[in-house]
């Protein structure tokens, strides 16, 4: 049944080969091209199910811009993810945004951020930031913060690990922020040594292993690198507690490598730790009211990211209008004040 069905969608697309399509028949060869792309593989002159996952996979011909996600490595899910900011101090949202499930968090959170490190009184007036502008905001879609104590001090931007990538990272340093977002430590399988417990020295471009091997970095186009061990591990009396690749321990160096450190060694001090955890949870706490099943925001009831995207910030109005009357807020001819009495 595949293969029948594969071969009358290629029939329909050589049909439509060279043709001038109107754009409706145009988006529906370009959706079948996809599908039958990126599900089916030939073997042996017969199409079958492929066995992979391709990247970007198309998974419903009903709405295109839903992907399959990952909330953890044991927890997927098919369709969108919605990202907030919000101000930490009155709680009201500041910015929503919807990416597809296979986007990562850190993008998202720079669609959040753009107005407000662009607005903010610290931030650079150039436009070399790559960040666009809003108010004084703090974001989160699983879990990120913004904000300053006056409008000297350069803002404070609270996320989980989840937006501790270098890129983010960098965009931050690059506006004047104070970066208050977790970045993940290294990890190894079998509790072997991690890639913490090597010696990265960018000046000089080495990397040395625990037992004192040091090797060159090898650059790479995009300003990262690697450096690879191969034979020093072959006769290390420390290979077991190491790796068990048999071409040798390799570390990665990414393009943000300095940054990502210098984050990880401030998150060391036990004043960080706690400004985290004393801000953080607030925007946990106000996710929770958005994905609460009486409110929808656990399911899309529309088709489509610029609709689902619509249709999340109607809801995070909605909560801000409930914020606002549990604050006793309300918009009068002398504009917003607190209501008394």
């Amino acid at each position: 049944m595949i293969d029948s069905r594969a071969r009358d969608a290629y029939a329909c697309l050589a049909v439509l080969d060279g043709r001038t399509l109107e754009d409706e028949t145009a988006r529906a060869a370009k959706l079948l091209a996809a599908v039958v792309g990126q599900d089916l593989e030939e073997v042996d002159g017969t199409f079958r199910i492929a066995r992979r996952v391709a990247k970007d996979r198309i998974i419903s011909t009903v709405d295109t811009d839903t992907r399959h996600g990952h909330k953890t490595s044991a927890r997927g899910f098919d369709g969108f993810k919605g990202h907030v900011s919000i101000d930490p101090d009155s709680e009201i949202i500041t910015e929503t945004a919807v990416t597809s499930g296979n986007v990562g968090d850190a993008a998202g959170a720079a669609e959040l951020l753009d107005e407000c490190l662009t607005s903010h009184p610290t931030a650079p007036k150039s436009d070399d930031t790559g960040l666009a502008s809003t108010d004084a905001a703090r974001s989160d879609d699983t879990g990120m913060a913004t904000g300053q104590n006056t409008e000297s001090e350069p803002m404070a931007v609270y996320g989980d690990a989840a937006y501790g990538a270098g890129e983010l990272l960098s965009r931050l340093d690059a506006a004047g922020a104070t970066a208050m977002v977790r970045v993940q430590p290294p990890v190894n399988a079998g509790g072997r040594f991690t890639k913490s417990d090597f010696v990265i020295d960018l000046d000089s471009r080495t990397v040395q292993c625990p037992n004192g091997i040091a090797v060159d970095i090898a650059p790479q186009k995009d300003g990262a690198g690697f450096a690879r061990f191969e034979d020093a591990c072959g006769v290390c009396p420390l290979q077991m507690h190491c790796t068990t690749a048999k071409t040798g321990r390799q570390i990665s160096i990414g393009p943000h490598e300095a940054l990502l450190a210098r984050e990880r060694e401030r998150q060391r001090d036990p004043a960080w730790r706690t400004e985290y955890r004393q801000t953080r949870p607030k925007v946990e706490r106000k996710l929770s009211h958005m994905m609460f099943r009486r409110h929808g925001g656990r399911r899309a009831r529309v088709r489509g990211r610029v609709r689902v995207a619509q249709d999340f910030s109607w809801l995070g109005a909605a909560r801000n209008l409930a914020r606002l009357a549990t604050l006793r807020v309300a918009s009068g001819s002398g504009g917003w004040a607190v209501v008394t009495g």
